[in-house]
């Protein structure tokens, strides 16, 4: 009890000395971020999750009923195939990607006509190995441009439309890809039907990729694009085999686990990056994996009954996604992933073998499970958008000996953090540990840079928290 009240003493103090400077403005934004803070400084083992009732509200119209339509229409194609029939209105990859573009301009309305539906369209030349004519492919693409013009940040959600059976090259037999990856991207038309109707700070793009199977060709492109029209990319989430929940071979049965795959080491560093990491020791502290613990605490504080799980790689031993190629240019990207695969369900024809049918088959998806991701994507995005924009120039000093961490930034552009919070962590420990909360931008800690990684993230009146920074050594 004394260090219950000993820590609301304190943060009593702190919002009547927020109060007097703000005039008793914005009493309810600033009271809001007061319980943030209390919730951050207890010291005892009972943990307050504080939600946002907007946010929470969005998640809780992700519905299930939905993503097993959109699951069930992509699989009546047949097959999506990158280099299946274009021409038909039924079947083949052209019936795919022209109703996939339908189905979100169908938002368009609802977005007050803020919503912008395109193909990404580009030809991809023969490989010699999975393309063997040069083909049209079309990424199908919705954009919610950001309300803020000082805000340029675009964070991403996406999945692949295209399918295969267990021959990569068979364009004809039925390749349902309900799992792999009719469920990601109908997580992705799921956000984009509900986000698409509320208005961001940031911009929010929703993507259907074609190729992944081939070559990740239609990630590539986008990547490619993005970087020669310097997008701000900021946070790209991959959502590939996110529907099912039953392990092979181990009969794990877990709807409640999902994993969030994040290099620690960027895929574009250059040899001066690296310099300054190896001086550093940051192996660990990437952007990629600074995000996936990001997402690991909005996710669960926002979708009950989930576990979001950190694997330390870039994607699945000796595999690879969409994700890789944003990831190649420069740009913060992870893999979103389901806990435990059924390999008979993934890259499979559809057939019956000694009384097991194997195939990726809509009846296999678990469609609450793929709802709880769908939720976890929603709440991060939201929370990303609606957040300040990270400090800038954030370093810790370097200037002398001590056994004090000296941490500098500047304030981000756009709209005004209420403050911010330094990270604190083990250097051994795998998620962030302790937060401070700070008005000012620097911060003075009695704890040695040497033995803990730190960070910085800006946070608004309502508690909403950017994307993490890692500082950099300075003077």
């Amino acid at each position: 009890m004394f260090v219950n009240l000993h820590v609301l003493l304190i943060n009593c103090n702190f919002l009547f000395r927020i109060l007097q400077i703000k005039k008793m403005k914005k009493l309810k934004s600033v009271i809001f971020l007061l319980v943030s803070l209390f919730s951050y400084t207890q010291t005892f083992a009972q943990r307050v999750e504080n939600r946002d009732p907007f946010i929470l509200e969005l998640v809780n119209q992700v519905s299930d009923k939905q993503l097993e339509t959109y699951v069930h229409k992509m699989v009546s194609f047949q097959t999506r195939h990158t280099l299946s029939d274009t021409l038909s209105a039924t079947t083949g990859i052209g019936a795919a990607r022209n109703w996939i573009k339908s189905e979100m301009e169908k938002n368009i309305a609802g977005s007050k006509g803020r919503l912008q539906v395109s193909f990404d369209t580009f030809v991809q030349p023969a490989d010699g190995r999975r393309v063997t004519v040069p083909v049209t492919m079309k990424n199908v693409m919705a954009v919610l441009p950001g309300k803020n013009p000082e805000d340029k940040r675009m964070i991403m959600v996406s999945g692949h439309y295209d399918s295969r059976v267990t021959d990569v090259m068979n364009t004809k037999d039925f390749a349902p890809g309900a799992n792999d990856d009719a469920s990601g991207v109908a997580a992705v038309m799921e956000l984009c039907r509900i986000l698409s109707k509320y208005e961001f700070d940031a911009t929010l793009v929703f993507v259907a990729f074609v190729g992944e199977e081939q070559g990740l060709y239609g990630a590539t492109n986008l990547a490619k694009r993005a970087k020669a029209e310097g997008w701000n990319v900021h946070l790209l989430l991959n959502n590939d085999i996110v529907g099912n929940s039953y392990g092979m071979e181990t009969d794990i049965k877990d709807n409640r686990s999902v994993r969030i795959f994040s290099e620690g080491v960027p895929a574009g560093e250059t040899a001066a990056q690296a310099n300054a990491r190896i001086s550093a020791g940051n192996d660990t502290e990437g952007p990629a994996r600074q995000a996936a613990r990001y997402i690991k605490e909005v996710g669960e504080r926002y979708v009950d009954q989930l576990d979001v799980k950190l694997i330390y790689r870039r994607d699945r031993y000796l595999r690879g996604g969409d994700h890789t190629p944003f990831s190649q240019q420069g740009f913060t990207a992870v893999r979103v992933t389901e806990m435990n695969e059924d390999f008979r369900r993934q890259h499979q024809d559809v057939r019956t073998e000694n009384g097991f049918k194997f195939g990726d088959l809509p009846e296999y998806v678990d469609y609450t499970y793929l709802q709880k991701v769908s939720r976890m994507n929603l709440a991060v995005m939201v929370n990303v958008a609606m957040a300040p924009q990270e400090p800038e120039n954030v370093v810790v000093s370097t200037s002398g000996l001590t056994n004090k961490t000296v941490l500098k930034w500047t304030t981000p552009k756009g709209k005004a953090p209420a403050g911010y919070f330094v990270l604190m962590r083990e250097t051994s420990a795998a998620n962030w540990e302790r937060k401070f909360f700070v008005q000012d931008t620097q911060a003075t800690l009695n704890y040695s840079k040497d033995n803990y990684f730190f960070a910085v993230q800006a946070v608004d009146g309502k508690g909403h928290e950017s994307l993490v920074v890692v500082p950099k050594p300075g003077r």
